[in-house]
């Protein structure tokens, strides 16, 4: 069976957010960061989650997570720094990288994930775009409307053979690329979707963490 580590990045400061780190708040008697993290545990697939966490809260995720068998580590200044410090510890032919800000992720996505992962070498999971997209000029006047029927949302995980992430890691080194699949784009490597769900957002707002608690109380 083809083995998958798993990169959560945690290194950020919630600096949208507020006075506190949105990973450290609680879902239903969870953190966002313990939601989050168990989503990829018991996957027969997973046998090693990297957690690149903000400084701040290494000391509290270490004991969070005390004999759970997960390494926590360092991140960077940037999204790509924290993925970059991860990634020097993965011990699998692939990888999974997740925001740890996106609890709402379900194990179906991620089997897919890791299905195509080891079909295509690279995948990121999206979803289609259903508003209106417009591009606006520095006058805030409307130039056109874009069409939107090839238009994604890019969503994580993103799944990957580890030798060919590391190597545009090291490649693109001094870039400032805010997700891995972009990064492979940049190289012409070619990079396929999974079909996403609507609900795994990216918590980044108060309204976002209300919207994931209710969400988490149905599915009770």
């Amino acid at each position: 069976m083809d083995k998958f580590s798993v990169i959560i990045t945690a290194g950020g400061i919630s600096s949208r957010y507020g006075n506190t780190n949105k990973l450290l708040e609680n879902l239903n008697n969870k953190t966002v960061i313990e939601e989050t993290v168990s989503k990829f545990q018991n996957i027969e697939n997973i046998n090693e989650i990297i957690i690149t966490a903000n400084l701040s809260i290494i000391d509290i995720l270490n004991k969070m997570f005390l004999n759970q068998n997960i390494i926590i580590t360092k991140g960077g200044k940037t999204r790509q720094e924290s993925v970059y410090n991860g990634l020097q510890l993965v011990k699998n032919q692939y990888v999974l990288i997740h925001d740890g800000a996106r609890p709402l992720i379900n194990k179906d996505t991620i089997m897919r994930t890791i299905d195509k992962t080891i079909e295509y070498d690279a995948v990121t999971v999206m979803t289609k775009t259903t508003d209106t997209i417009k591009e606006v000029d520095s006058d805030n006047k409307i130039i056109r409307t874009i069409d939107r029927t090839k238009l994604y949302n890019t969503q994580t995980p993103q799944g990957f053979k580890t030798a060919v992430i590391k190597f545009a890691h090291e490649k693109l080194k001094t870039g400032s690329f805010t997700d891995d699949a972009s990064m492979l784009e940049e190289l012409n490597i070619p990079v396929y979707i999974v079909e996403g769900e609507y609900k795994n957002i990216k918590i980044t707002t108060k309204s976002d963490l209300d919207f994931t608690k209710i969400y988490l109380d149905k599915s009770l």
